[in-house]
């Protein structure tokens, strides 16, 4: 097992990326090729240093050395530069917190997530779910990305707000997200001189973040006027109590904390889904086992939330999708020299680790890039796959919402695996494009009804 060890002499530097230009480093290489440049870099060691201009960052990309920095010595690593650089949409969310302040915040948002209130807010994804497929129209071509997003904005209101006031949130998430999946990536790994020059992209992320910011200001001063005592997530939150104090939190941490939960729990989702359907509909014969398995579990009636925990088949296709499209690149900052896998990690240096990249391993997975829901069943149980498989990351980090999210996916697969037969748009291809997880190039497919 990989484990960071204190600085020794016999550490040796990390070896580097080919390719690397003077002033820019590797990010040209990044600009134009992201997803690939970061796929080749296991060809070069287990801890590969790329320079982003004059930013080192040290890659790894064994399943031991990313489980040594997010599990075994997390504490040896702050949050990094990915996180920092996307603060001007999170503020202080758990997104981009660490140390204390973090451990503190996650203990008070804990509760919004307890499984009993995940369950209340399944029925509404359940809901939704079953409104998007009956907005569909036989043979009438649909845009997957577009539908899933809204599906997917509209069930993360509904879990934190009451009412009239999830539309405004919902409206505002549905405008900017676009904008904000355009620049982030580019604004997480260019340097931070870049933020500040007037071109559109720029003016039209800090636009997005700040609309984003005042219409979620706006709903929680309507809130703290209300004397109710809801069950959404926000009233959870602004309910919640620091155990050791006794402290609520500011209204700019609540914002913080909604931002980060509207946005995590709508981009990953409903790209997620778009890719699912997309691999259902190159994959017929998956396709078919997944509405077998729903027309045993729900068969004509609406799906339930008691009916996902027996999509066992459903879930296997869950996974392998997002495998194949996990997110691209996160980093870790090292609070103190150290040595990971040999290598000299100095300190304040970035290490980074790519999901994309790990799940596409072939030393991990065999045929890494073949659709193959059934391996989930054939290479043994989680246990074996922990290090390997990190959608949701790992740690301390690992996401808070990751059961909403796997029941909200769920939930949107099994309804329209009643109703419908997804099929590609003849003449479309589909590619990825650079994103926190990359996205659907354009996904139009036609619903056939199956009966």
């Amino acid at each position: 097992m990989a484990h960071v060890e204190e600085q020794s002499s016999t550490a040796v530097p990390a070896a580097p990326a080919p390719g690397r230009l003077p002033l820019l480093g590797h990010a040209l290489q990044l600009w134009r090729q992201p997803i690939g440049f970061l796929e080749s870099l296991r060809e070069h060691g287990d801890i590969v240093r790329l320079d982003i201009g004059t930013w080192p960052v040290y890659v790894a990309t064994s399943p031991e050395h990313v489980h040594a920095v997010l599990v075994q010595q997390a504490r040896q690593f702050g949050r990094g530069r990915v996180f920092e650089r996307l603060r001007p949409m999170f503020g202080n969310g758990l997104v981009t917190t660490d140390g204390e302040f973090h451990r503190k915040q996650r203990r008070m948002m804990q509760p919004a997530f307890h499984r009993d209130h995940i369950a209340d807010f399944t029925k509404a994804m359940c809901r939704n779910a079953e409104e998007m497929s009956a907005s569909w129209t036989d043979g009438r071509e649909v845009s997957v990305v577009t539908d899933t997003r809204r599906y997917a904005m509209q069930s993360v209101a509904d879990m934190m707000f009451s009412g009239d006031l999830s539309q405004a949130a919902a409206d505002e998430v549905h405008r900017s997200l676009p904008v904000v999946l355009e620049g982030m990536l580019l604004r997480a790994v260019m340097p931070k001189a870049l933020d500040r020059l007037p071109v559109p992209m720029n003016r039209r992320f800090d636009a997005a973040a700040a609309r984003l910011r005042q219409v979620i200001d706006d709903v929680i001063a309507q809130y703290r006027l209300e004397d109710s005592d809801g069950r959404d997530a926000l009233h959870l939150i602004l309910s919640s109590r620091d155990p050791e104090t006794g402290a609520a939190m500011s209204p700019e941490q609540v914002r913080d904390e909604v931002i980060s939960i509207m946005f995590a729990g709508t981009e990953t989702s409903a790209t997620t889904l778009a890719w699912i359907f997309h691999e259902l509909g190159r994959h017929p014969e998956a396709q078919e086992r997944v509405q077998d398995e729903v027309d045993r579990v729900v068969g004509e009636r609406p799906v339930r939330p008691e009916d996902l925990a027996e999509l066992t088949y459903t879930r296997n296709v869950f996974q392998e999708a997002l495998r194949l499209h996990s997110p691209l690149l996160f980093t870790r900052r090292a609070l103190a020299p150290l040595v990971l896998g040999g290598v000299r990690i100095p300190e304040g240096a970035e290490v980074g680790y790519s999901p994309y990249a790990l799940h596409r391993d072939p030393a991990l997975y065999g045929d890494p890039t073949v659709f193959d829901p059934d391996r989930w069943e054939k290479e043994g149980g989680e246990a074996t796959r922990s290090h390997r498989y990190i959608p949701f990351g790992a740690g301390q980090h690992k996401c808070i919402g990751d059961s909403f999210a796997v029941a909200e996916i769920l939930a949107a697969v099994a309804s329209v695996a009643r109703r419908w037969r997804l099929t590609p748009a003849p003449g479309v291809e589909v590619r990825e494009l650079p994103a926190g997880i990359p996205q659907p190039s354009s996904l139009p497919m036609i619903p056939v009804a199956r009966r």
